[in-house]
């Protein structure tokens, strides 16, 4: 799918078919196709609407669940925290009072926010979707422009089914190459947020990309988008293609019929076109990573399991041996040290 011959990246596609206004200098405003919410951050969103005086304006497509303050424990078990019950009950009053539909406390669906769309099959390629939590980026496994909002934002969605949005750029993270034993989608995602830190996304959308990434699981996929955010980025991305049409045929709200064959037809035509243009890249290569671990106080603090602790001493910027030296402290580990050998 091309644009007067202009070869276009899967995040291009999503973004121009979504745009109800773009503006120069300002962001455009974005239509969300699936907008999901829990308990913590939307019950000021809906004061919001109260105050307002407005409805929420497409509530067939917005889906809520119980999710961030549920402890562990059987259902049976009382639940002890105040305020988790509280906003237990709130978010059921606001489901009830806005027609949304509701996840509860007995609801076999429910679950954590970033399962229960792919499990259900709301979460499908070509969508955008949001919600208030940073690791809505595990929906892009799927082929989804999906990423965290505020409490603000939640309430705009509620409202218009639209937000805000200034256009990210575009960042193809090629991995290739078979996995050695033991290495998993962590240690991918890992590898690259070591690389390039955790503002190194910033800005930017992640497209996973590779016969690495193709190889993978959906599951390990998730992973992978899920830990977008660790390294900046707004979202992250795979593209659909018949693994991701397995994992969603036949679920509950997926497609039927004549209507699930025009809709992978239509997925067919999402993945980047040879030729797109990235506005940054890197390449990974998959053969030579191994299992890693962090060793400080941030996700971009890693290192492969057979490396020894980096010395502060070596650094040349002030701030980054600074940072370094209160990990480490922090930690109470010293430079030069063996975690796998423990020592």
């Amino acid at each position: 799918m091309t644009t007067n011959g202009h070869p276009k990246t899967l995040f291009e596609k999503i973004w121009d078919r979504h745009v109800v206004v773009a503006e120069p200098d300002n962001p455009a405003v974005l239509y969300i196709d699936l907008h999901l919410i829990h308990e913590v951050t939307s019950p000021q969103a809906f004061t919001g609407l109260r105050q307002k005086g407005l409805k929420v304006h497409r509530p067939n497509k917005t889906v809520a669940t119980m999710d961030h303050g549920i402890p562990t424990t059987p259902p049976n078990i009382p639940i002890s925290d105040e305020m988790v019950i509280k906003q237990i009950s709130q978010l059921e009053l606001n489901c009830r009072e806005f027609g949304i539909p509701l996840h509860g406390m007995d609801s076999p669906n429910r679950g954590i926010v970033h399962v229960i769309g792919p499990e259900l099959g709301l979460t499908q390629p070509g969508m955008t979707i949001v919600c208030g939590d940073s690791h809505t980026s595990t929906h892009g496994a799927f082929g989804a422009l999906a990423f965290g909002i505020g409490t603000s934002e939640i309430e705009h969605v509620l409202a218009t089914q639209c937000l805000l949005q200034v256009k990210p750029k575009t960042y193809a993270v090629k991995v290739d190459g078979a996995l050695p034993q033991g290495v998993s989608a962590k240690d991918i995602i890992l590898n690259l947020i070591s690389r390039i830190g955790i503002g190194g996304g910033t800005g930017y959308v992640f497209e996973y990309m590779g016969s690495t990434i193709r190889g993978l699981s959906m599951e390990e996929r998730m992973t992978i988008c899920n830990m977008s955010i660790e390294g900046g980025a707004r979202a992250g991305l795979v593209a659909p293609d018949d693994t991701t049409f397995e994992y969603i045929a036949g679920r509950r709200f997926a497609p039927q019929g004549k209507a699930w064959d025009q809709a992978v037809a239509d997925w067919r035509s999402l993945p980047t076109d040879e030729g797109a243009v990235f506005d940054k890249e890197i390449t990974i290569d998959a053969t030579s990573l191994e299992p890693m671990i962090t060793y400080g106080t941030n996700p971009g603090m890693g290192m492969k399991i057979t490396d020894t602790l980096p010395d502060p001493t070596h650094i040349k910027d002030v701030s980054e041996r600074q940072t370094l030296e209160k990990a480490l402290n922090y930690m109470g580990l010293q430079p030069g040290q063996s975690l796998l050998q423990g020592r």
